[in-house]
């Protein structure tokens, strides 16, 4: 029997046992929204074991308070469940500036600048690589050929614009490309009115002999990179991320961070396959390998499967359903008044793949950035709907950029989601306004007309390339996206299509609980209520009334993940 004495120490910790008085921690007298169904505004919430246990009034989840619970006066400060990123890609964003910052190449004579430099100090005869940049973003609103890089004549020069390089006069001579020399499966060698090779080679690099590999990064390096960037998107506000792209390599390098307990964030990957690879090596890796859609936890688990229908906008290879018209021979160095993009595969390759990942149990997905895309993706997924029903596995399109009315109706018949991402609409409309023309672009990042038919949609940016969240390729700073889903304002100060602005608890729903949707994890995260994953960001002013174009100057100031604070200003 217990001592009265005792007893009587021990009724203060059996009343707070039996009245869950004894909350980890307890942010109150805030402003903190929910994002639950009712999008409810409360003052308090309570955390313990890493999830939410009160949410409410200040009189009430302070109620929860024991001996050893954490208490934070918010002050008024705004509160927001932990935010989601659906698309982007890590390991190359961190990468990209682990050796050394990444230059500005805004213009060619920017570009030219910075093969001058690379000169002085490359050995003659040495490739010089110019990194990423697209001509969209380009003050010059040109595709850099040959003649731009030719500033250096003893080095040869490439430059990295995606599924699409340029190489200067050296780099062609070396690699024994000429006008006579016949277009790789797939890719294009773009000639001028000469008939002579101008540089541009699209989905062509392959052709480049001699082109060597920088310094290649050490496993511990590139671990290293990768914590690196995800740290970066925690700083931003980011409690999950999405990677966009993940192979053998990446996905051991992720389980390595979580296994050392290193992971800053949560992560769901997106497995990505080469479709250019034999149909049947394709299907026997879909069926042999162990990974399937939601396969881990909610730290580190698999979403669906992709593959690539087509290449980007910004270089003129998106699949349109429409050629590019007179300003895409500026701006892409396109010499095909007929010219559509590029589709990667044919169509019934495409097909073959997805069969055997839907039949595996993956939800789908693939890059469809032009409407020709777009419109083959949803011809793929009616025949496999014809098979087994498509809507439960939550399979969508990524980027999804040039959508109609029509394919907007067949989204939602079959039950297909979104993954979009603001910062195409932000660095490249004004760009492609002048390709495509206002009617072209009408329904370019249509969120207003998703949501009205019912479509899910998650934000997420596609970074890829630089630290900075603000000035990377592509920003990735979360409430930048959603400024821009709110205002449709570019990175020229126009507007595009207005009617396709959203709501600002919309744009916060596609970073939260949508986003939550589409990585199957709506039930455990994407909202702040009772039983959920304790993630949240505080902020440092009132998303919801704060005035418009101040959305994107939001900074965190703290961060709570799996119930423990993880970043504070």
């Amino acid at each position: 029997m217990l001592h009265p004495l005792r007893l009587l120490t021990c009724l203060p910790l059996l009343t707070g046992l039996l009245s869950g008085a004894d909350a980890d921690l307890i942010l109150h007298n805030g402003k903190i929204l929910t994002v639950d169904a009712k999008f409810s505004i409360v003052q308090a919430v309570a955390i313990k074991g890493g999830r939410f246990v009160a949410v409410g009034d200040d009189r009430t989840v302070l109620a929860e308070r024991g001996s050893r619970t954490k208490v934070v006066n918010l002050r008024g400060q705004t509160v927001v469940p932990g935010l989601m990123d659906s698309h982007v890609h890590p390991l190359e964003g961190g990468l990209s500036e682990f050796r050394e910052p990444l230059p500005v190449l805004d213009s060619h004579e920017a570009i030219r600048n910075y093969i001058r430099e690379q000169a002085k100090k490359t050995p003659k005869g040495q490739w010089i690589i110019v990194p990423r940049t697209f001509p969209t973003r380009l003050k010059d609103l040109r595709m850099p050929t040959r003649e731009v890089l030719d500033v250096a004549t003893e080095h040869p020069v490439m430059l990295d614009a995606s599924y699409v390089v340029v190489a200067n006069t050296l780099a062609l001579k070396i690699s024994g490309i000429t006008r006579n020399t016949p277009n790789p499966p797939r890719g294009e060698i773009v000639h001028d009115e000469h008939g002579e090779p101008n540089g541009i080679l699209k989905n062509a690099q392959s052709l480049l002999k001699g082109l060597k590999p920088a310094v290649p990064f050490t496993p511990e390096e590139k671990l290293r990179a990768l914590e690196k960037m995800l740290s970066l998107y925690r700083a931003s506000g980011l409690t999950c991320i999405g990677d966009g792209a993940v192979g053998e390599e990446e996905i051991a390098l992720f389980e390595k961070l979580k296994a050392q307990g290193r992971l800053p964030i949560r992560v769901v990957m997106t497995w990505w396959n080469d479709a250019s690879r034999p149909l049947a090596d394709l299907k026997r890796e879909v069926e042999s390998k162990p990974y399937t859609t939601n396969a881990g936890d909610e730290w580190l688990k698999f979403g669906a499967y992709k593959i690539n229908f087509d290449g980007g906008m910004t270089i003129g290879t998106a699949y349109q359903r429409h050629p590019y018209g007179p300003f895409g021979r500026q701006l892409y160095g396109k010499t095909n008044p007929d010219d559509r993009g590029q589709l990667f595969q044919p169509y019934d390759k495409l097909l073959d793949v997805l069969r055997a990942a839907h039949r595996k149990g993956w939800a789908l997905t693939a890059h469809t950035q032009g409407g020709g895309a777009i419109d083959l993706f949803l011809d793929a997924m009616e025949a496999l709907n014809r098979e087994r029903p498509i809507a439960p596995s939550r399979s969508h399109m990524i980027h999804a950029s040039f959508q109609s009315p029509e394919a907007i109706q067949r989204m939602k018949k079959l039950g297909v989601l979104g993954d979009v991402q603001a910062a195409w609409l932000y660095c490249d409309a004004p760009a492609l306004e002048k390709v495509f023309g206002a009617q072209g672009m009408r329904y370019f990042f249509p969120l207003r007309s998703y949501i009205d038919a019912g479509v899910i949609v998650a934000g997420g940016s596609d970074h890829m390339i630089g630290w900075d969240r603000n000035r990377a390729i592509n920003p990735y700073n979360p409430f930048h996206g959603m400024w821009v889903s709110v205002t449709r304002k570019t990175v020229r100060g126009s507007v595009i299509q207005p009617q396709e602005r959203i709501s600002r608890e919309e744009a916060l729903k596609m970073y939260t609980i949508w986003a939550a949707y589409r990585m199957f994890s709506e039930k455990a995260r994407g909202s702040i209520e009772r039983g959920k994953l304790a993630d949240l960001v505080v902020i440092d002013r009132d998303y919801l009334t704060c005035p418009e174009d101040d959305i994107t100057k939001i900074e965190p100031v703290m961060m709570v993940l799996d119930g423990k604070v993880t970043f504070q200003r």
